[in-house]
């Protein structure tokens, strides 16, 4: 079930492209940012992010 924090998860970390300092700026730990995230694409059957060892990319899916 798509939820507000999970949104706002997004939200930051499409903004940001960083786990910390979107974690930072929503007042959370990277882990629970995290976890949103994978709900939310897990809700959506839709990878949002790839995730790399350089950072995080805006999939196709994510920019939509």
């Amino acid at each position: 079930m798509i939820n507000e924090t999970s949104v706002n998860c997004f939200l930051e970390l499409a903004e940001t492209l960083n786990f910390t300092i979107a974690a930072d700026r929503l007042y959370m730990t990277q882990q629970a940012v995290s976890r949103q995230v994978a709900q939310l694409e897990q809700d959506l059957g839709a990878v949002l992010f790839l995730r790399t060892r350089r950072g995080v990319i805006l999939t196709e899916a994510g920019r939509r």
